[in-house]
């Protein structure tokens, strides 16, 4: 963690490897936000790794274990956890529209991290593109492998809280804490940003009626759009 100088805010691990609780307390002990992803864990596995420490899910439901009724797996644990925070990719891709409902009626939007996993791809036409030094093709809003793998998205934040209100049916209200608030209480900047209250940064993003962007500001000052 040293390495980092401070810039290292959050660790994606699989407890249940070799050395990988070692790792898990590691990174807790040096005030980095432990997450588990990328596994294979069973729910006991997962249980544990939250017990010591980790307090993120990375990407509920994707890259790890199925959630099953006799092995909720790592998404059970984590949504069955009130200090534990479930991130969601909700482009309608990687998460069905009912199970976005389901997490956010079992943890509540202060424990449901809207993110888009995105990469290159985003916000460009479809194309070929390049996830580090793995090829990866956009083709209809999906980014896959050249198996046909789903490797990150194309979305982008006012593009998910958009799919989260017009689609899955969350109330806007519900949808803001869910794409600001609670991200910012999970890397401990709540203090500044995140939500609208004085003395806070005024990082905004004001929206239309159809919840499309019409004007950014950044600490107060337009960066994009103008004000009404």
């Amino acid at each position: 963690m040293s390495a980092g100088d401070g810039t290292v805010r959050v660790v994606t691990l699989a407890p249940e490897l070799s050395g990988g609780m070692d790792l898990l307390r590691e990174v807790v002990s040096a005030g980095v936000i432990a997450a588990v992803g990328h596994t294979t864990a069973d729910f006991d596995q997962a249980r544990q790794a939250f017990a010591s420490g980790a307090r993120l899910a990375t990407h509920l439901f994707n890259a790890m274990r199925d959630f099953h009724h006799r092995d909720p797996g790592p998404a059970g644990a984590a949504l069955a956890d009130d200090a534990v925070t479930c991130e969601l990719i909700n482009d309608g891709f990687h998460v069905h529209e009912e199970a976005v409902r389901i997490a956010v009626n079992a943890a509540g939007a202060e424990r449901i991290a809207l993110i888009t996993d995105a990469t290159p791809a985003a916000g460009m036409t479809d194309g070929d593109f390049h996830l580090g030094p793995v090829p990866v093709f956009a083709r209809d809003g999906r980014v896959t492998l050249s198996d046909g793998t789903i490797a990150g998205s194309t979305l982008t934040m006012d593009a998910a809280v958009r799919h989260a209100v017009h689609c899955v049916g969350l109330p806007i209200t519900t949808a803001a804490i869910a794409a600001a608030t609670t991200p910012a209480t999970v890397l401990g900047i709540a203090d500044r940003t995140g939500s609208i209250h004085p003395g806070k940064d005024a990082d905004l993003v004001v929206l239309s009626d159809r919840l499309r962007v019409e004007t950014v500001l950044r600490r107060g000052a337009v960066v994009h759009g103008n004000l009404p």
